[in-house]
C-alpha cells in the first residue's frame, strides 16, 4: 500500500498545532499523552475518530490502525520514532516522533504529526493536525466549536505552552514580519504559565480550559482574511496580547 502524507491542495485547509518546549519523556509517557488526546480528538467529528500509523518508510507497508487506542502499541510507535543518523544510535534528546493519517477518501484527508520528549536545547516539542481543504467534511470541521474542542484535546493531552487552530491563509498573514514565535489564530490556547489573558473586545470569547490555561475564540462565525474587520480585530487582540507578554518564544518548564 502506498500511503499520501499530504493532500495537494493546501490553500484553503486549517491546521490545529500545540507547542511546548524541551520536555524529557519516555516512549511510555508519549504512549498515554497520545491515548488521551486521540481519544478526546474522536469526540469532535467523525473524521477525527479514525487514525492510522504512516508506516516507515514512509509511505510502504501495511495499514495499522491507531484506534481504539492501544498503549502498547503506540509506546512501540513512539520507540521506533527515535530519531538517529542512518545506521547510528539513537538521539534521545531530539525526541520521538508518530505519524498519523485518517481513513477519510480523498477529499477528507486529514493527517497528524505528533514529537514528544525532545529535550535539547530550544528545541520545540509539536502535536500538528492538518485538517483537508474541501468538501463536506471540511465545512464540518471548519467551526469554532470543532476546532475549540480539538484544541482542548490537545491541551488536555500534552500540556503545551500555547496552541492555534487558523487557516493557513491567515497564518501568512500573521506571520509576515517580526512577531515572534507565537500565532494569533481563529483559536488560541496559552498556558497559565505564560502569563493573564488581559480583557479582549468584543465579539471575542475568553474560555478557561481546567487549570490549565485560557482558550481565546476570535469570532463565533469563521474567521477568514478577506474580512477587513476580521483583520483588524486579529491585530487588535495581538497587540493587547503582545503588551501583555503572552507572545514571547517558548521556554524550558521544569
Amino acid at each position: 500500500m502506498t500511503v499520501n502524507p499530504e493532500p495537494e491542495n493546501y490553500e484553503d485547509s486549517y491546521l490545529a498545532a500545540a507547542y511546548w518546549g524541551p520536555r524529557k519523556e519516555s516512549p511510555e509517557e508519549c504512549a498515554r499523552r497520545a491515548a488521551t488526546f486521540l481519544s478526546g480528538l474522536a469526540d469532535h467529528d467523525p473524521l477525527l475518530a479514525h487514525w492510522n500509523k504512516i508506516p516507515k518508510p514512509r509511505g510502504r507497508g501495511r495499514k495499522t490502525p491507531l484506534m481504539p487506542p492501544d498503549l502498547t502499541m503506540l509506546t512501540d510507535a513512539f520507540r521506533r520514532g527515535v530519531n538517529r543518523e542512518p545506521g547510528g544510535p539513537a538521539i534521545e534528546r531530539l525526541g520521538l516522533t508518530v505519524g498519523a493519517y485518517n481513513d477519510g477518501a480523498r477529499q477528507d484527508y486529514a493527517s497528524l504529526s505528533i514529537c514528544c520528549g525532545g529535550y535539547a536545547e530550544g528545541m520545540s516539542n509539536l502535536c500538528l493536525l492538518t485538517l483537508p481543504s474541501q468538501g463536506a467534511g471540511a465545512e464540518r470541521l471548519f467551526t469554532a466549536p470543532v476546532l475549540s474542542g480539538a484544541l482542548r484535546s490537545m491541551v488536555l493531552a500534552w500540556d503545551p505552552d500555547w496552541a492555534v487552530a487558523m487557516s493557513r491563509t491567515h497564518q501568512d498573514l500573521d506571520d509576515q514580519g517580526d512577531r515572534g514565535d507565537v500565532w494569533l489564530g481563529w483559536v488560541t490556547y496559552f498556558a497559565r504559565a505564560r502569563g493573564v489573558v488581559p480583557p479582549l473586545p468584543a465579539p471575542v470569547r475568553i474560555e478557561p480550559v481546567e487549570d490549565k490555561g485560557t482558550l481565546i475564540v476570535l469570532t463565533p462565525e469563521r474567521f477568514t482574511v478577506s474580512d477587513p474587520e476580521h483583520v483588524a480585530l486579529s491585530r487588535r487582540v495581538r497587540d493587547l496580547l503582545s503588551r501583555a507578554g503572552l507572545l514571547k518564544p517558548l521556554q524550558p518548564r521544569g
